[in-house]
């Protein structure tokens, strides 16, 4: 049986995990504790531990659903309980093994644990960081404050980012894992939780360290080594956060074709109306395109570990940005009843609307996933002229119908030095196109011609993207605006290059108007003008399968 099955069903107020229950904790910006233990019950943080530490995770597609399951319910919950994923993925990636069981075990067990890397005043330069970690006999002395972190209160567990080096520098960090369980009272404080605007009940607070005494044994990783470790780390964490806005898709796309197929206006059903038509189906495509990119980031983990500089980059800026994009798009279809907090399966759209806006500042925002992409455009412009750098890495995350192998989180690296398989394979995919047979794999019903030439049309961009790269100098301070535009442009090419591959790769995944619904998507956004009539027959095709 499925998670959401499990968890009953959310329209039913009697139900733990329902619409009006998430509502009234928002209200009361309250922590969703019960919701939090049944999850627990159910055996989901199990999913957030490798398998050879005793957890089920040995496949991250299938952590994204379950977290997408969650996420589409109530994103504060995603968030509030996912966040035990993230104060322990440090020690998957570098940790030493005695260190990974010990954490695998708490977590299993449903022990919170946090991730303190944000300063109040630093946001995400991590390299101004003031917390201290000094040496002393058996351990380090910790002392300072760390703010708008998650679970900070809640957490038993902590992977937190210290200086150990006074000059601080990218050798001067350490992680540092703190059981708040092993401190003394007056070694810590628990500061207050901050009012926000969306997830009004989770635990966003911070904690201050008065001189904590921490084991040698509490390093994780070697000392001088915490940002990379972190870096790595959130090659991860980027990559799950789209499960957060996937979930919430789903959601903002329900409430608006459940109210148009039943609201009238002007003698007619909304949902039969042209322009409500085109935005549900353009709705669609927009999902259909953040859903390839989620699925080769979350395969890429397996099969292209040594690429997620790249491809987390470009999942977490793409995914949440254009999820806010159908977010507000459908509300404008639901009209007053978007901001409305007590109606229409109890406001559940307005708070969809508010917990999801946090998810693109998560992690680093869209500038700073951006800037990392920057920062690799010239390897990036080098790899194009030379195609996929690991052809049969690239076969396994294109392959659905495999599984995708063991996760290589010790495989992660810093910058990718052959470039973006996905993207740099594009060539070839394009060309397969119009090879002799390459229309009878696929069924009737799908124009292969149509696909073809927007094909060819995002071929185009890609390699005048690639050229405009080859010629942009990175800098590491003084970025030019002009860098930013590129940035932009290239996740729109990666996601459509995600789109047609996974489609060439998988027969039967997706076919008939679900391609050429996709790649007009994001042509358009490329600035070509395709015909987007294809979202008013994208609409009836979901009506038909609904």
């Amino acid at each position: 049986m499925d998670l959401d099955t499990l968890l009953g069903d959310p329209a039913d107020p009697a139900t733990l995990f329902s619409y009006a229950r998430c509502a009234e904790l928002d209200r009361r910006e309250e922590f969703p504790e019960e919701i939090c233990r049944e999850l627990d019950r159910l055996g989901l943080p199990a999913g957030y531990v490798p398998a050879e530490y005793g957890g089920t995770l040995v496949d991250y597609p299938r952590l994204l659903d379950l977290i997408r399951t969650v996420a589409r319910r109530d994103v504060t919950v995603a968030v509030g309980h996912a966040k035990s994923y993230l104060g322990s993925v440090s020690v998957w990636i570098a940790g030493a093994d005695a260190q990974a069981r010990a954490v695998a075990a708490d977590v299993i067990a449903g022990v919170p644990a946090s991730w303190g890397l944000t300063e109040r005043g630093h946001g995400s330069d991590l390299l101004a960081g003031e917390v201290r970690a000094t040496r002393v006999p058996g351990g380090y002395r910790v002392t300072g404050e760390k703010w708008l972190i998650n679970n900070a209160t809640r957490g038993s567990l902590l992977s937190l980012l210290a200086r150990t080096d006074p000059d601080g520098g990218p050798r001067g960090f350490s992680l540092l894992l703190i059981d708040k369980r092993r401190l003394a009272g007056a070694d810590y404080t628990c500061l207050p939780k901050v009012p926000t605007h969306g997830i009004r009940g989770a635990d966003i607070s911070g904690i201050a360290l008065h001189g904590a005494l921490v084991p040698e044994s509490a390093l994780i990783g070697p000392e001088g080594a915490g940002l990379e470790v972190v870096l790595k780390a959130l090659q991860l964490t980027r990559t799950i956060c789209a499960g957060l806005s996937l979930g919430a898709a789903d959601q903002a796309i329900r409430q608006a074709e459940g109210f148009t197929a039943e609201r009238r206006l002007y003698g007619r059903l909304l949902g039969e109306m042209p322009h409500v038509r085109r935005t549900l189906g353009e709705a669609h495509a927009a999902r259909f395109v953040a859903e390839a990119v989620t699925t080769a980031a979350a395969r890429g983990i397996h099969a292209l570990p040594a690429e997620m500089s790249v491809i987390s980059a470009v999942t977490k800026a793409f995914v949440p940005a254009r999820v806010d994009e159908l977010i507000f798009a459908c509300g404008e279809l639901l009209g007053t009843r978007a901001f409305l907090t007590e109606v229409h399966d109890h406001g559940v759209f307005q708070k969809l609307a508010r917990d999801h806006r946090v998810v693109a500042i998560f992690d680093g925002n869209s500038s700073v996933n951006e800037n990392a992409l920057i920062n690799q455009f010239p390897v990036l412009a080098r790899g194009y002229l030379s195609g996929p750098p690991d052809r049969q890495g690239l076969a396994r995350l294109l392959d659905l119908g495999s599984a995708p192998g063991r996760p290589g989180h010790r495989d992660l690296v810093l910058a990718s030095r052959g470039g973006c398989g996905l993207v740099q394979g594009l060539p070839d995919a394009v060309a397969g196109l119009s090879a002799p047979g390459a229309g009878r794999t696929r069924p009737p019903g799908h124009d292969l011609g149509a696909v073809e030439a927007l094909a060819r049309e995002l071929l185009d961009h890609c390699d005048d993207l690639h050229a405009a790269l080859a010629t942009c100098a990175p800098s590491p301070r003084d970025v030019p605006a002009e860098a930013f535009a590129l940035a932009q442009r290239y996740q729109w090419c990666f996601a459509g290059a995600a789109v047609l591959q996974l489609w060439l790769a998988n027969p039967g995944w997706r076919d008939r108007i679900w391609p050429e619904a996709a790649l007009t998507y994001v042509l358009a956004r490329l600035g070509s003008d395709p015909d987007r009539a294809v979202f008013d027959r994208l609409f009836d095709e979901t009506r038909e399968r609904a």
